[in-house]
């Protein structure tokens, strides 16, 4: 069965593009100013330090697979992954299965294997205690933050409350002394089977897998996912050891009971928004194992 397209005129294109630029401009109103005058930010630099996308591909507007544009002018001929033929432009699932079938293959049994497995909410965010566990301040990863607490009160509240962090891409930025604490061994092999809806990095992910399935993906799929995890790296960052108190971030103080169920709340919320935008996802990469993409008729 081949899968429906759609075809948009070029006005009704032009207005989605621009919405998105101007969606875009307002999320990232401060990115720019910051990087000319060489000033760090310990929520928003996280989101194009570690991972891919710059914010000027943030910024350009895809319509994704199943949407073909009336393209009279050639505005996409020659872009990765597009075909144009008869004014028409529209994104070349082949051509992106062809090179990036492992992405896609590793995507689907990951982001599956997430929605499936249950959540946990009893980690309380200390990963990141855990990532400068027994560092005097000089050897911290974000050196530019002072800690809230002098190494000796950090220590104490990590091995207090526990350490229980199922995400690679957390436990492997583990201080040594801290990684034999950790209830779980997190490996990239184990990550489909530890991964799990409630984690905090899990969910921030979903802008990393994302990025790397456009241009199949839509540009508004790309945003949410985006807004979602600078959301969380809020969270992440200010349930952490760090002050963040400059930057006019209050602390969500995990060492205390309060500041515990206060973050699970927040956790549940994330896992809560979280949850469509994998399915949305996973629905794609279905999709795109099921039909591939095709173009218009010609």
């Amino acid at each position: 069965m081949q899968q429906a397209i759609t075809i948009l005129a070029r006005s009704d294109w032009h207005q989605r593009r621009q919405q998105h630029e101007e969606r875009c401009d307002r999320l990232l109103s401060g990115v720019a100013e910051r990087r000319r005058l060489g000033q760090k930010h310990p929520v928003e630099d996280f989101l194009f330090n570690y991972y891919n996308l710059r914010p000027g591909e943030l910024r350009t507007w895809h319509p994704g697979a199943g949407v073909a544009l009336e393209d009279p002018d050639g505005e996409y001929r020659g872009r990765r992954f597009y075909r144009h033929h008869d004014g028409i432009s529209s994104v070349d699932g082949e051509a992106f299965m062809d090179k990036r079938s492992s992405t896609l293959e590793w995507t689907r049994t990951l982001l599956g294997r997430t929605a499936q497995n249950p959540a946990q909410f009893g980690c309380f965010g200390m990963h990141e205690w855990a990532m400068v566990y027994h560092l005097p301040p000089g050897q911290i990863r974000h050196n530019y933050l002072p800690l809230r607490f002098e190494p000796e009160r950090v220590a104490e509240v990590v091995e207090q409350v526990g350490l229980r962090c199922s995400h690679f891409d957390a436990f492997r930025f583990f201080t040594p002394d801290a990684e034999p604490l950790n209830a779980l061994r997190p490996t990239r092999e184990r990550q489909p089977e530890l991964d799990q809806p409630a984690c905090l990095h899990a969910n921030m992910d979903l802008y990393k897998w994302t990025g790397k399935l456009v241009p199949l993906v839509d540009s508004d799929l790309l945003l949410d996912t985006f807004e979602l995890a600078r959301d969380i790296r809020e969270l992440d960052m200010r349930a952490s050891a760090y002050d963040l108190s400059e930057w006019g971030y209050e602390p969500v103080p995990v060492e205390t009971p309060s500041g515990r169920a206060d973050y699970v709340r927040r956790q549940r919320d994330f896992a809560e928004r979280a949850a469509p935008l994998r399915q949305r996802l996973l629905e794609l990469n279905d999709k795109m194992a099921a039909h591939g993409c095709p173009g218009p008729e010609v």
